[in-house]
């Protein structure tokens, strides 16, 4: 289904910034919303339920699967996030253009059932900057940084699988980039004789 709004589906190995730079982004463009997933593990630091996540237990959790509840669920680094396919129909069907951060299983998963969707993967700029950040960023044990690099030498190599490719070694730039393609989305012929149709109808173009 062609849906008025827009999807936006951005993944990429823990340490890339992906979330630093979805973040900037809806505070530059407020018609951009986040998409709010559930997850079995704990809060980390200010995380509110129903604003990074909805923070659930492993029953709630399989309950919602069991009643198809999800578009994509995956088990990330020993815990399981999903993605609400309600919620998501919602919002884009209305006109709203919604971002979801997610990881590659379930960006590959969204694209089967949202063909529209719009993947991008963030990349590092190095191995040992993605080493840095993890470490730098002080959330997780040595053991935890280890499984994640192990765990990014194979989503990194699902790239190849999305849209668009930006690669995060300046902030500032990879924020451009990422706004670039937003941008994009809404100038393509479908979305601005939908947005704009009378001035569509006033030039006699149908």
């Amino acid at each position: 289904m062609d849906y008025p709004g827009h999807l936006f589906v951005v993944a990429a190995p823990s340490g890339a910034g992906k979330s630093s730079l979805v973040k900037a982004l809806m505070e530059l463009d407020a018609q951009v919303h986040p998409s709010v997933s559930h997850t079995t593990r704990a809060p980390r630091g200010q995380e509110k339920h129903g604003r990074e996540y909805y923070f659930v237990s492993s029953a709630e959790f399989d309950e919602m699967v069991r009643n198809n509840a999800f578009i994509e669920w995956a088990n990330v680094h020993g815990q399981r996030y999903g993605t609400s396919k309600k919620t998501i129909e919602e919002r884009i069907s209305k006109g709203a253009d919604v971002i979801l951060e997610i990881d590659f299983q379930g960006a590959i998963q969204i694209r089967k059932l949202f063909t529209n969707a719009v993947l991008i993967f963030i990349l590092p700029p190095s191995w040992e900057e993605l080493r840095s950040r993890l470490e730098r960023r002080g959330e997780d044990s040595p053991e935890v940084i280890e499984l994640r690099l192990r765990n990014a030498e194979l989503e990194v190599a699902q790239a190849k699988e999305f849209d668009f490719v930006i690669i995060n070694e300046s902030f500032d730039r990879a924020l451009f980039d990422l706004k670039a393609i937003v941008h994009a989305q809404r100038l393509k012929f479908a979305a601005q004789i939908r947005n704009r149709a009378e001035t569509f109808a006033a030039l006699h173009i149908f």
